[in-house]
């Protein structure tokens, strides 16, 4: 049997070439789109607790949304393009488990620099080390446009109109 070019290269590339994606992590998390409702974001956890985890208010900068399918894609942006979006403390390592199936091999955990910003979308002096889930896929894929977090949940049947 005649192994292609294409898989002898892959099978004689050192073993260190490999970095498997970054795994979820405890801490700091920037969620937009769906995983900005509280209700969502506490059912994916399995949560039970009232109120649901505490979403702050956040943007990161150098990213920006595009849409795959109905749903927001973060990808690399330009420098001083902002995403605004919420920061949540995920501090138990099977709720970082549970978001990234939610978000499925669409996306991968990346680090992040997320800045609080106030109710009016005004800075602050705050910032954390975090996490967020980028898009992985074929950038052909991905579409301009807005994402509506309050028509998607009218639509999924978990707002009234």
């Amino acid at each position: 049997m005649k192994v292609s070019p294409f898989i002898q290269k892959l099978q004689a590339a050192p073993a260190e070439s490999y970095s498997p994606p970054t795994p979820p992590a405890v801490g700091w998390y920037f969620v937009y789109g769906t995983l900005k409702d509280p209700a969502l974001l506490a059912e994916i956890l399995s949560l039970s607790q009232t109120p649901p985890l505490p979403l702050y208010p956040a943007k990161l900068t150098g990213y920006s949304l595009k849409l795959w399918g109905q749903y927001p894609a973060l990808v690399d942006g330009y420098p001083g393009q902002e995403v605004q979006g919420m920061a949540v403390r995920i501090d138990e390592q099977r709720h970082a488990d549970r978001l990234a199936e939610y978000e499925t091999k669409a996306y991968r955990c990346a680090p992040c620099l997320i800045r609080f910003v106030g109710e009016d979308g005004s800075d602050i002096d705050k910032q954390v080390k975090g996490s967020v889930f980028k898009y992985a896929g074929n950038l052909d894929d991905l579409a301009d446009g807005q994402f509506d977090l309050d028509h998607w949940l009218r639509l999924m049947g978990r707002k009234k109109e």
